[in-house]
Formats: structure tokens, sequence, C-alpha cells
């Protein structure tokens, strides 16, 4: 079936689906101790789409045009039916099922993961060395045990594995040299993220960001890299090879590079609200019409009225938006 289109004529390709708002780090970028300690309010259980909820949705999905899925969070392995949610996503014959994750539970699940029919993992990983990650993650998590979970990840067949590190000015940019070096002459993919201003609570500013363009530079000083094109339409990362032939890497830069324009993806936060854009203020409630006898017809046409009314493209418009309070990163997903 052929995909729905915006008003900018952007087809709906890519789901992302946050599997829960609860997660085991506490990284400053995304859910600062300080706000998210021990009293605070996560989601209740009966708030949460359920698996079939979840496969449903993705169903009808599926007819408006979306082709690949990818599970966020939070932390989708604290799913405790991540393993049914894998396996019915996978007999939907979608073109890729992909999960992002700390890597903290992954060591004892890639095996069966990958079982289930999950297509490919990202590891978030922001920094080598301890002190500095440790600091980031917010609960001292060590970078070792990040690293075995990718090696469990390759091992259980999820290569390449991509591994996502936002780079922060003040806080981690000596890393960028130290994670590129490290993953060099393996299969995997380290994806270099530009802070972004995604929900209130991290106290992002401008100056905070290093640029795609610095990252760059820093890189091909070192290891001189040549870009490579895009492996599909709307693809975030822009891509790049060692020209020694050492492997590759990625560049994202929603801040400073805007890639709007090619945007296909909708984003479904854990208690059913669907969003347009990683940065809009609201949700569609989805979730409403799962739980009041919509038929899949009913949903399928107000979400194709949705998506075609859609119009979002914040991160090129940034500095002329006004501040509003948007959804945190670890309700809605990266």
């Amino acid at each position: 079936m052929e995909a729905v289109r915006d008003v900018l004529n952007r087809p709906l390709r890519d789901l992302r689906i946050s599997l829960t708002d609860r997660c085991n780090f506490r990284c400053r970028y995304c859910m600062p101790r300080e706000i998210f300690g021990p009293g605070y309010a996560f989601l209740p259980a009966e708030e949460i789409l359920t698996a079939e909820e979840i496969l449903r949705t993705v169903g009808i999905l599926q007819d408006l045009g979306v082709r690949k899925v990818r599970l966020t969070g939070g932390e989708p392995l604290l799913r405790r039916d991540i393993l049914t949610i894998v396996e019915g996503l996978s007999k939907l014959g979608l073109d890729e099922i992909a999960l992002t994750t700390n890597g903290a539970l992954l060591p004892r699940l890639a095996t069966a993961l990958k079982e289930k029919g999950l297509t490919r993992v990202t590891v978030s990983l922001d920094a080598l060395d301890d002190e500095t990650f440790r600091k980031i993650n917010g609960v001292g998590y060590p970078v070792k045990k990040v690293l075995e979970a990718i090696e469990a990840a390759d091992g259980a067949g999820l290569r390449p594995v991509k591994i996502n590190a936002v780079i922060q000015r003040g806080v981690n940019e000596h890393a960028i040299l130290d994670l590129a070096g490290y993953f060099r002459h393996t299969p995997h993919i380290v994806r270099f993220i530009e802070y972004m201003d995604v929900g209130t609570t991290n106290g992002w500013k401008p100056e905070d960001v290093v640029s795609a363009r610095e990252i760059f530079e820093i890189i091909h000083q070192r290891w001189p890299l040549e870009p490579l094109p895009p492996r599909r339409p709307g693809e975030v990362a822009r891509r790049f090879r060692y020209r020694d032939g050492a492997g590759e890497i990625g560049l994202i830069a929603s801040v400073t590079q805007p890639f709007c324009r090619g945007c296909n993806r909708l984003r479904l936060s854990a208690d059913g609200q669907l969003f347009l854009c990683l940065f809009a203020s609201k949700g569609f409630p989805l979730k409403s019409l799962l739980r009041k006898g919509a038929s899949d017809d009913e949903i399928r046409e107000a979400l194709r009225r949705l998506w075609q009314a859609r119009d979002d493209r914040y991160s090129e418009l940034r500095s002329l938006m006004p501040k509003m309070t948007r959804p945190e990163m670890h309700y809605l997903g990266g």
C-alpha cells in the first residue's frame, strides 16, 4: 500500500515506540537525578499500552506505510513482556525491528531477542573513561559492562551494533576520539549526536552543543573521513567512512543541520499518545480509541488524517518557536 504523505509530502515509514517511561539510569541529558528521584511519579501500569495494543497499532500503521519499528524508552528492556512484543512484531513482516538500550540488561536478553526476531540494536555509550561515564549515567554504571553488552549483542548476531554518544560541551567532548578509536577496525558504528533541547528538565543551552561539524573535524584530523550515501530515505545520521578502510561513523545534527524535510517518523509514547515530532508539545490520544471500542478502520482513518495534516519542522524553526513545555525524552523516546 502507498504510504500516506503529510503536508510537506513526507511519507510515513518509521514508528518509534516508547515501551516504558522508566529507566535504570539517570543520564543528565535525559533524566537528571535531582528531578527524577525516588519520589518521582512514573506512569501507573494500567496507563501503559499492553503488548496486544502495541501490536494492533503497528498492524494498522503498516497499512499507512510503516515498514520499520524502533523500540525505545525509558529503558525498553525493563518491559517484562519485551520478548512477546518483539516476537509479535516479527510476525507482521516489517522490514526492520530495532531497539535502543543502555545495555545494562542486554547480556542476558541478546540471544533471545535475536531469536524472537529483533533485527538490530543500538547501545548508548557517552564516554569510554569510567569517571565521565559514571557521572553522565547518574548511577555509577561502569563502562566495562556496557562494552560487555555490545559484545553480547555482537555474539548473538545483532551486528553491526550502533553506539549512540550524546556529546555535550564541558562534559564529554574529550571522549570523541576515544570512542572513534575504540570502535575503528570493528563492524560497529559510533553515532555522535548533538545535545538536543528535548523536554524542559535537562537545562539545555545552545552553547552546550558541540556541533556535528566540530565533531567531524576532530575525527577527520586524526583519521581522515569521506562521506557515504544514505542507506535509505529519511535516515537521520550522516554517514562517513574512514579513508583507510577502518569502518564508519555517523553524525546526527538535529540542532545545527536540521533534517526535518526528510523526517518520516511517528512516535508512540508508553501511554498511547502519538507524536508527530520529537519536539511536539502534545500528542494524539490513540489509547482512548483503542480502549473505547473503535474499529481498525476507524483508527486507520483517524491516523491517516493525523499524518496528512502534519506540517511539523521544529528543528528548522527552532529560533522562531516560542518556549513551551514539551514531553521529556524518557517519556517520548528518542
